[in-house]
């Protein structure tokens, strides 16, 4: 029996074809995990395919991690991930020579991947990578701070109620309606209010004498 009729020898393969490959996108090895994942899974499929299809299954493969890497870097909706992945899987499952080989291989894709996150705490992540974290915390923290400068323009503002804080209420300042709570009175609805006080999102009204 050789090493490739061993069922559970695609899980080594397909896993380690995937964590240096996805590795070699995550973090910056100059390309020494990106020809260590190529040689993994050229290796796999060379075992199982038919000469004159490798190329295809490494089409799919490649195509599934390009996928990947588009929507983590683009979209971030895990859409085209979701696709990727799917695309992935079928390239390692097709080839297998039965069908617990098929989940070995299946499961060796899920586990590289999963694993290849675990080199982003020892080396040194891709700067493009580090680009779109901070491009993320800046546009929250920009629609954040609007939200806030919204908000605290409010104080001073006169409006009326929409429901009956007890405390807490809704209410309506220039026809837009916002959550409020009073300082511990029953405000009726229908009532003039003031808002007092903002703080972040909290806003403070008291009833108008």
């Amino acid at each position: 029996m050789t090493v490739f009729e061993m069922e559970w020898i695609g899980i080594l393969i397909t896993g380690f074809a995937t964590l240096f490959l996805i590795g070699e996108v995550l973090v910056n090895m100059r390309g020494l995990f990106g020809l260590l994942g190529i040689g993994f899974i050229t290796v796999y499929f060379g075992a199982y395919v038919e000469t004159s299809s490798i190329i295809i299954m490494l089409i799919i493969y490649f195509v599934g991690l390009l996928l990947i890497i588009i929507d983590g870097k683009l979209l971030n909706d895990g859409t085209l991930a979701t696709i990727g992945l799917a695309s992935m899987l079928t390239a390692v499952a097709l080839p297998s020579p039965s069908f617990t080989s098929g989940l070995y291989a299946v499961l060796g894709v899920l586990l590289g991947g999963g694993s290849s996150l675990l080199f982003l705490k020892v080396f040194k992540r891709r700067e493009m990578w580090n680009k779109i974290t901070l491009k993320d915390q800046l546009t929250k923290e920009a629609g954040y701070n609007s939200m806030n400068e919204t908000y605290e323009g409010l104080v001073g503002e006169e409006g009326i109620t929409l429901t009956d804080l007890r405390p807490v209420g809704t209410i309506r300042i220039h026809r837009k309606d916002y959550s409020a709570i009073s300082n511990g009175q029953w405000i009726e609805k229908d009532t003039a209010i003031k808002v007092v006080q903002v703080d972040g999102t909290r806003i403070l009204v008291e009833k108008i004498n």
